[in-house]
């Protein structure tokens, strides 16, 4: 590598997709550096993916006990929950895997850089008020919770205030219809909150499969979660008691000791002092990329949350480790691949999902050539009661030789199934393929690769 900079990488990030492309870039024989302001580890390790996880598990175990021991002939009771003593322990694994990034660093010679970083030309940042270059400069800083410019927003909370609670309150209101709204609603709704879950049009989840919007809707309303649609937020205003007054543009009226606002993300490009080197933003904000993460300035890169591309942790990670393999380890076609991307909603019950949705299939290829097989049936899992819950698998295939181009699964154990599934699908699987495999009796699984 060249002598001519202190680093032939630098990320300015130390979230997961900025870590992953200097670890991987350094095993390359690169010399690299992570740069963090924060918190090692961003979003997802911190206050995203990896807490939020550890939350639907012990909703799930909550969901356990309440709706299925009984069938099972166990006597079991939930005589509490301790919030105190559950937000400790997710405290304590969050901390035990923040100090595995450090070690990675230590055992890959990435150097990790505390301070924030602004840009002074295309090949030099300046932290903590020093000078430092680099061949190529990684822009991973991430995305943070959009708010509306609305009165009285500074008395609500983003989803990832959700984790610095020291209780759960009694009645909470939700506004949005992401991801993150669902999966809050869900596991806070089984862990005893009150919740409102308000959406700007007629459904949750709208970009996903109408199949996965319409369990959803079905599960958290059992879960006791209240929707109301065609709700959009125009002021909140203090209220008695510490409550806030939250005031919809339909009308609605209702107080709520807490409010979150899961309403999209705003990319934090705004405090690099990015416009010196003249990288160009959308109108959104976000950073513009090629399809192998450059800039329209050659040496500054950008992936991940900061960018359009989708906004999920393992995304960030694989397309920073083949953008270092193409810089560093001789592979210069090396590009990231976002059409096959599988992805979990941890509701309760999960959703797996990977591919098109009917809908955008039918107007990518249209009708004549897509075709669907589903199934509802009910999980042994929740057999032995008289559960109304059900497992609901739909698969979409192309084209005469039935290739599979999506594949929705919703119920017991799709966070797990469907990873392999993946495999298959990105290896061109066809309908054909999977009937050819033998099934797993008795799972959830087995489903798939029996459908008619």
């Amino acid at each position: 590598m060249t002598k001519q900079y202190d680093y032939d990488i630098i990320s300015i990030g130390g979230g997961s997709g900025g870590i992953a492309t200097m670890n991987r870039s350094a095993m390359y024989g690169a010399k690299a550096a992570v740069i963090e302001g924060g918190i090692l580890g961003g979003t997802c390790v911190n206050i995203g993916c990896v807490p939020k996880k550890i939350t639907y598990y012990a909703a799930e175990i909550v969901r356990s006990i309440k709706q299925f021991s009984a069938d099972y002939g166990l006597d079991a009771s939930l005589n509490g929950f301790d919030y105190e003593t559950f937000k400790a322990n997710r405290e304590s694994y969050i901390t035990r895997s923040r100090n595995f990034y450090k070690r990675s660093f230590e055992n890959n010679h990435v150097d990790y850089i505390q301070g924030f970083a602004t840009f002074k030309d295309e090949h030099t940042v300046i932290v903590n008020g020093k000078e430092i270059t680099s061949k190529y400069i990684l822009i991973a800083t991430g995305a943070r919770s959009f708010m509306p410019n609305i009165p009285g927003i500074e008395l609500a909370e983003n989803s990832k205030d959700f984790f610095g609670w020291d209780r759960l309150p009694k009645k909470l209101a939700i506004v949005g219809a992401g991801y993150i709204a669902v999966e809050l609603a869900s596991s806070l709704a089984h862990l005893g909150v009150e919740v409102h879950l308000f959406v700007r049009y007629e459904a949750p989840l709208r970009h996903f499969d109408q199949m996965i919007q319409e369990n959803n809707v079905k599960a958290l309303k059992a879960e006791g979660v209240q929707i109301h649609t065609d709700s959009i937020l125009k002021e909140i205003k203090a209220a008695d008691h510490n409550e806030k007054e939250a005031h919809f543009e339909n009308g609605y009226v209702d107080h709520f000791e807490n409010i979150i606002i899961a309403a999209g993300l705003t990319p934090n490009t705004d405090q690099l002092n990015i416009e010196a080197v003249g990288v160009e933003l959308d109108d959104k904000g976000f950073v513009k990329v090629d399809e192998y993460q450059v800039t329209n300035v050659p040496s500054i890169l950008a992936l991940g949350d900061v960018t359009p591309a989708p906004k999920l942790t393992p995304v960030a990670i694989k397309t920073g480790r083949t953008l270092a393999a193409r810089l560093f380890n001789n592979q210069p076609q090396a590009k990231m691949d976002f059409s096959k991307i599988p992805t979990v909603i941890f509701t309760h019950p999960s959703v797996g999902t990977i591919g098109l949705s009917e809908e955008e299939a039918i107007e990518m290829y249209g009708k004549d050539e897509v075709k669907t097989y589903t199934i509802q049936f009910r999980s042994m899992y929740t057999a032995l009661g008289d559960s109304a819950e059900k497992c609901s698998i739909k698969m979409i295939v192309k084209g005469k030789e039935e290739l599979v181009i999506g594949l929705h699964i919703v119920g017991q154990g799709a966070d797990e199934m469907l990873q392999g599934f993946a495999v298959a699908m990105t290896m061109g699987a066809t309908k054909a393929d999977f009937d050819r495999t033998v099934a797993i009796h008795p799972t959830n699984a087995e489903e798939v690769v029996t459908l008619r």
